[in-house]
């Protein structure tokens, strides 16, 4: 037996020495031939992962899209944009503490999201606040708020359109009176808080996801939104009546992690921002035909009882909202509420 497991140990050795000196080293390395040249061009692929919290068939949604195809074919490949929709991802809540920490790369949330911890953007929410939504965008306002951004390592890109908000209940809202005692749902904000406890009415801050079921539950009598988003997310079916107001604006601000911004090289960084101006000329046309197309289908097939809002109507809203601009101005600043009265003199 013990003959046996000597010429077994021999036999195992012999092949291993074979294996190590026979073949000789080169047998277990790869040299630069041998790598798969399609693979050396995966591992160079830089990867931009863009959450987002809406559908995909909404402005946004689509525009997300848009934008993943135009660096794709302006980058050659080389950059890829992977987008995770309808908060598959990350939610309102956990989006931008993932973009700081690298989590994620590209984000676009809603204003009111950034109002919360940085105040200027608060001026974004304010009833009535402007109706020339690009001429707000593309000037001093829009660069003052991207500056904000800066020292919590983000950069601002570009604005979206989603459109105009209007309200929706099961009881008509057609005078501030109306909102007395109504529970309303909200994007979590100070602003939109303030603008609802004003009308009477009881705020209730959660996130889009959860809206569908909030209404269909009856925890909460009526909510605000563009039309576009009313109709993707099929909320006439939980509520009856709609007031279109246009009280108030829902965009979204494209924004990047910095530190990542800062390592691209410079002729990505132009591939991708060419993209980006194509991919925001597109949803902000989208937004306006999708609106008025959804609405129209909203009118024809009656879906909801709809009302459209007066002149009249509007200036008692206004007159009722305008603490709102008193409790704010303050912490939004002087500067920006300057701007906000130029476009208002401008009209």
């Amino acid at each position: 037996m013990k003959s046996w497991i000597s010429i077994s140990l021999i036999i195992l050795l012999g092949l291993a020495s074979a294996l190590l000196i026979g073949f000789g080293p080169d047998y277990f390395s790869i040299g630069e031939s041998d790598i798969d040249g399609e693979q050396e061009g995966l591992s160079e692929q830089i990867i931009i992962k863009f959450s987002h919290v809406v559908a995909e068939y909404t402005p946004k949604g689509l525009a997300v899209d848009r934008f993943a195809q135009l660096v794709k074919e302006k980058t050659d490949g080389k950059v890829e944009v992977q987008v995770f929709p309808n908060s598959i991802l990350h939610s309102e809540q956990t989006e931008i503490p993932a973009l700081i920490s690298g989590e994620i790369q590209m984000i676009a949330p809603a204003y009111s999201h950034l109002s919360g911890t940085i105040p200027q953007w608060s001026v974004l929410e304010l009833p009535y606040v402007y109706q020339e939504v690009e001429t707000a965008f593309q000037g001093k306002i829009g660069e003052i708020l991207f500056s904000t951004l800066e020292k919590s390592g983000m950069k601002g890109l570009a604005f979206w359109s989603s459109g105009f908000k209007q309200v929706t209940a099961n009881q008509p809202l057609i005078l501030p009176t109306d909102f007395q005692g109504q529970r309303i749902r909200i994007i979590p904000s100070k602003v939109l808080d303030t603008h609802y406890r004003t009308l009477g009415a009881i705020p209730v801050g959660s996130s889009f996801g959860d809206l569908y079921i909030l209404l269909a539950t009856g925890k909460v009598d009526g909510e605000e939104n563009t039309i576009s988003n009313l109709y993707t997310k099929r909320l006439y079916e939980v509520q009856k009546h709609l007031t279109v107001s246009n009280h108030n604006f829902l965009g979204y601000a494209v924004i990047v992690n910095e530190p990542f911004w800062k390592e691209l090289p410079d002729h990505l960084k132009q591939a991708i921002e060419e993209a980006l101006k194509e991919a925001t000329a597109f949803n902000n046309q989208l937004s306006v035909e999708m609106n008025a197309q959804q609405l129209d289908e909203l009118l024809t097939k009656e879906l909801m009882q709809t009302h459209i809002q007066t002149e009249e109507e509007r200036a008692a809203w206004r007159q009722a909202l305008q603490p709102v601009y008193d409790s704010f101005a303050p912490q939004i600043g002087p500067e920006l509420m300057q701007e906000i009265e130029k476009l208002h003199l401008a009209r």
